[in-house]
């Protein structure tokens, strides 16, 4: 091979390889979900109270794989509902949060996971109603969790009832609208806890194995940013 043609060989591998690279900088460092602020205009650590709105979706059509279960989070200044699991909260606050829960019920692996922790007074309402926990071997009533294991935060989710999955059947089109809950299903999850002094990063997940078709429900969306797992950036 000539020196014109190694060089010219060199010049498109070494090309290759700067094009490669940028493209895992750009999918997996800075592309992601938005991150929704809470944190704006509130003064940290003085027991301020924010209130933080999600949902959990038994299937998402605003991605390219619409049939992965999802979070959204609502935008605090639009109420617009985002396809992302990151937000940011004020340190040394109070965090109301409302999560609707539109999915159907998994049983849990552990009904540990159905106790509620870490929230003040440990106790989480469904529709109003004060629970401590709540137990998936019973009755088929919980869909997802939201847990955030930095702090010691478990929130069982509740499902709707099975006659009511099945008519008039779940939410078919996300981000599910909160509504007339005879005509889409869905539980109302409320509950406060107080967001740490310290700043950082709290990584917060389901503890279902709701990965359908992935090896023991633990993959897919139940590890990816934006769909069942995120992070509460806690900030002063």
């Amino acid at each position: 091979m000539s020196l014109p043609a190694r060089i010219s060989l060199l010049v498109v591998a070494f090309l290759a390889v700067v094009a490669i690279g940028a493209f895992v900088v750009l999918h997996y460092f800075v592309s992601g979900p938005p991150v929704e602020n809470y944190a704006s205009g509130v003064t940290p650590d003085t027991g301020a109270v924010v209130h933080v709105v999600m949902e959990e979706d038994p299937e998402n059509t605003v991605t390219t794989t619409p049939d992965w279960v999802s979070y959204f989070i609502q935008n605090p200044q639009t109420k617009a509902w985002v396809h992302t699991t990151l937000f940011e909260v004020p340190a040394g606050s109070r965090i109301d949060m409302t999560i609707y829960g539109f999915d159907g019920c998994t049983p849990l692996r552990n009904n540990l996971w159905g106790q509620v922790t870490g929230t003040v007074g440990d106790v989480a309402y469904v529709n109003g109603t004060p629970v401590h926990e709540l137990n998936s071997y019973s009755g088929c009533n919980v869909a997802h969790t939201f847990s955030i294991p930095g702090i010691n935060l478990n929130v069982p989710m509740a499902s709707p009832s099975l006659a009511q999955a099945a008519k008039p059947g779940l939410c078919s089109t996300a981000p599910c609208q909160p509504g007339n809950p005879k005509a889409v299903p869905y539980r109302v999850m409320t509950f406060s806890f107080n967001s740490p002094h310290t700043d950082g990063q709290y990584f917060w997940q389901c503890r279902i194995p709701c990965g359908g078709g992935f090896l023991t429900g633990f993959g897919g969306p139940m590890q990816t940013i934006g769909f069942m797992t995120g992070n509460m950036e806690v900030v002063s």
